[in-house]
Order: C-alpha cells, then structure tokens, then sequence
C-alpha cells in the first residue's frame, strides 16, 4: 500500500496545521456535493475551475510547504439526497500520508442510532481523529435534540467537534440559495451543545459573518470553545476577530484555510501582514492545533 513507510508525524518539524481542508473528489470521481452548488461556490471565492486535488495530491501539496492538515469530507444525505464520499476512503487515504494528513469524518444527524455506530467505528477502526458539522448543508440546528446522541458519542470518544458557522458560499446565488438555510449555521446555536456537552471539544469554522460577535462571546465563554479562520482571506477579517485573536483567545484560535477553494500560500501571505504580537503567530498557525489534536505534549513558546 502507498505509504506504508511513510514516517508519522513530527509536528516539531511542521511550521503550520491546516485544521480545514476538502476532500472533494473520491478516487471514482464522484463529486461530495452536486455540481450546480460546486458553482455557486467557485463563484462565491472567485476560484473558477479550481483543482479538485486527490488526497495523495492534498499530502503532496503540504509535503512540500511543511504542513498538515485536517481533511473532511461533508455528510448531507438527508438534506441534498446527494451521496457523500465515503468517511472510509477518506481516513483510509489519509493513513496512507501520517507525516502530514489527519482525518476528520462527517456523518449526518439525521442518520440517528447508525450514525452514533459509525462515528464509534471510524474512530476505532479507522483513526478519525475529529468530526466535521455544517448546519446549512445538512439542514438541522445545532442545538436540535436529534444530533445529541451524535453529540454524546463524540464526546466520550474524546475527539473534537467542527462546525461551519456563518454564511456559506454553497449554493449562493442559485435560486433559493439551492434550498439551503443561513440561520442554523449562527454560532449562537452551537453555545447550548457548549453547555450540554462541557466535555466535548468543539470548534466554530470560520469568521462568523454575520454573527462575528456571537462567535468571540461563545468563544470567550466556553473553555472548550475554539475558532478556526477559514474560508477567508485573512485581509478580509473583521477588526475585533483580529483583537480579539491577538489577546483573549490567542490560546483558542487556529489557521485554518478551506482548500482548495482558498489556498494556504494565499492565506498565509495575508496573514503575515495582519498586526500581531510575535508570540501569538505560532499559536494561531501550529501551537493550538497541536494541543487541541493532542498532536503532542508540546509546550506552547
């Protein structure tokens, strides 16, 4: 099997984890979401005809940049009545590229008893390290009584919770927004998981707009509460995400990119022009990633 001597990761070598990357495409070319809302999202980022890499091209591409990142697929069968790509072959892809791929899983809330079963076996039997919502998408809110049984296995398996919050660029500007819904992707949703489940890990995707403000409070508020900064351009961020990154949750904010649809080389290359305490620069790229992921027992500098 590729990779089979492929080193495991030393993350004291890394000089960034990427905790918000897309596998978009399965080995068979089957897309994870219909193509008219692929469009509508190029359109949204301006990445017309982007690459839907491979995850060997995906561990290529932070290979050569001295990266990891996390990798998730989306699970909105219920909603969409598209079929997802398999969590199987994305952490099974993964495996195969330890030095620098952690995978991440997706299962659908509406799946009930069958998505608690799975997401015990991904992490048991296939390494998933964490598990990736997007309310929107997969049309449920977060604080639904249906996706606490999903909620309470997660917790004990002791793995993190990423949930998209804010607008999305999926489906913008299709007709009806392609039937998907803004409001259960508000971050003020996902305080009561923060509260029903204080144990469990959880982090907000993305600079919440519009509900910036909501995404710092929950932040602020919730000792198991991170922000990821993905799917923006760092040039893009609003001015108290950016204070509030560089003081009160210096410890809780990561990098994060959404590639391929926004590249880390472009991320990274605003990010270094964002003002911020020197300190704070390897906590947001590698240092609170590492912890979270329990990647290592690294000491923040």
């Amino acid at each position: 099997m590729p990779g089979t001597h492929t080193p495991a990761m030393n993350v004291a070598e890394l000089t960034a984890i990427d905790v918000h990357t897309h596998a978009e495409i399965s080995k068979t070319g089957h897309r994870s979401l219909a193509p008219e809302l692929f469009g509508a999202s190029e359109e949204h980022f301006k990445a017309h005809g982007h690459r839907q890499p491979s995850i060997g091209e995906m561990a290529a591409y932070y290979r050569e940049r001295k990266m990891a990142a996390v990798v998730f697929t989306v699970d909105a069968e219920h909603a969409t009545g598209w079929p997802r790509i398999a969590n199987e072959e994305v952490a099974e892809g993964c495996a195969e590229h330890p030095d620098v791929l952690i995978p991440f899983a997706s299962v659908d809330p509406h799946k009930g008893r069958a998505g608690v079963r799975e997401a015990h076996r991904l992490v048991a039997e296939h390494g998933v390290r964490g598990f990736k919502f997007h309310p929107s998408i997969q049309a449920f809110a977060p604080d639904d009584p249906m996706a606490y049984p999903l909620y309470e296995a997660i917790e004990e398996l002791g793995v993190p919770a990423l949930f998209h919050t804010g607008q999305t660029g999926i489906g913008a500007g299709v007709r009806g927004g392609g039937g998907i819904r803004l409001k259960y992707s508000d971050p003020m949703l996902v305080d009561d998981v923060a509260v029903d489940f204080p144990d469990l890990r959880i982090i907000l995707a993305h600079p919440s707009f519009p509900w910036q403000d909501e995404a710092l409070a929950v932040a602020v508020h919730k000792p198991h509460v991170y922000i990821d900064l993905s799917g923006w351009s760092p040039k893009y961020f609003p001015p108290q995400l950016v204070r509030y990154a560089d003081s009160l949750l210096q410890d809780k904010v990561l990098f994060g990119s959404d590639f391929p649809v926004i590249t880390p080389d472009r991320w990274l290359a605003d990010f270094d022009r964002l003002q911020l305490k020197p300190e704070v620069r390897p906590k947001i790229l590698k240092h609170n990633a590492a912890r979270l992921l329990n990647l290592t027992p690294e000491e923040n500098p």
